[in-house]
């Protein structure tokens, strides 16, 4: 199926969201684009078939973030007073951000090309990162005179630590694909032709398994990244409670024992 912006198909358990936006490089920042973002991401949180997501761009680009023409004309989500320019920002591509966060299912981001400001950011909301050979990631804010207005500022030093984040933020240099996975900003760079098939082999490993712990256990790792222990290990407690009393885990027991790939329903 295809929602415009965002083209969207499934295979199995399986979905690929691709940015399609190819002649403008695959801006996030038009109003639809991001409303089609937060109608998939609340649709497959209702859905327990589908298991994980792979988001990639149309085109030679992942993302170029925001859109520059726009910018220069001061039109859209960037014109106005500093009041509507500060409503256009919590009320447009924040809301995408938010939904991203928000997303239950992994999302796996095939980055196919530059990603650039927001779209930069739009791959550091994803759960696990693969990069074509010829990708690269630039926090290029500074550049244009501007910060990161989207989260990119809470994003990226969970990702890379504080260090390179102010090095990236700061200079907004772009980081090309090799350095990117020597500083684990992504888990693997591959052939812009294989891209697509190795983010799908992360894709079905995340699918094969019980999807509500899975999904419980995506929430656990954002949780621990600003709860403190004792919390985060009484929401650790309540999750499990709850998993422990799903089909999917009597199955999952049931399947090692007999030394055989599970077959779970999401129940």
């Amino acid at each position: 199926m295809t929602t415009e912006p965002l083209a969207i198909e499934r295979d199995g358990h399986v979905e690929t969201w691709t940015i399609d936006r190819p002649d403008r490089r695959n801006p996030i920042t038009d109003d639809d684009m991001v409303d089609a973002f937060c109608a998939a991401t609340s649709r497959v949180n209702r859905d327990a078939e589908v298991r994980a997501v792979i988001l990639t761009g149309a085109g030679p680009a992942f993302s170029a973030g925001g859109d520059v023409k726009a910018m220069a004309r001061r039109s859209g989500m960037f014109g106005g007073s500093p009041y509507q320019q500060r409503q256009g920002y919590r009320h447009g591509v924040q809301r995408l951000t938010m939904a991203m966060y928000g997303c239950e299912v992994p999302i796996v981001a095939a980055v196919n090309g530059a990603a650039v400001g927001a779209g930069c950011d739009l791959a550091l909301m994803c759960d696990v990162r693969v990069a074509a050979t010829d990708a690269f990631f630039a926090e290029s804010f500074v550049k244009l005179g501007i910060i990161p207005g989207d989260g990119g500022a809470w994003l990226l030093p969970r990702i890379v630590g504080a260090a390179r984040a102010a090095e990236m933020t700061l200079t907004g240099d772009r980081v090309e694909a090799d350095r990117a996975l020597a500083w684990g900003l992504v888990s693997a760079v591959v052939s812009k032709d294989t891209l697509i098939k190795e983010a799908r082999g992360v894709a079905d490993r995340i699918a094969v398994n019980p999807p509500h712990a899975v999904r419980m256990a995506k929430r656990l790792l954002q949780e621990s990244q600003h709860q403190r222990l004792e919390s985060l290990l009484d929401m650790s407690a309540s999750m499990q409670a709850l998993a422990h009393h799903t089909d999917d885990h009597v199955e999952a027991m049931r399947a090692m024992v007999e030394k055989r790939v599970g077959d779970f329903h999401g129940r």
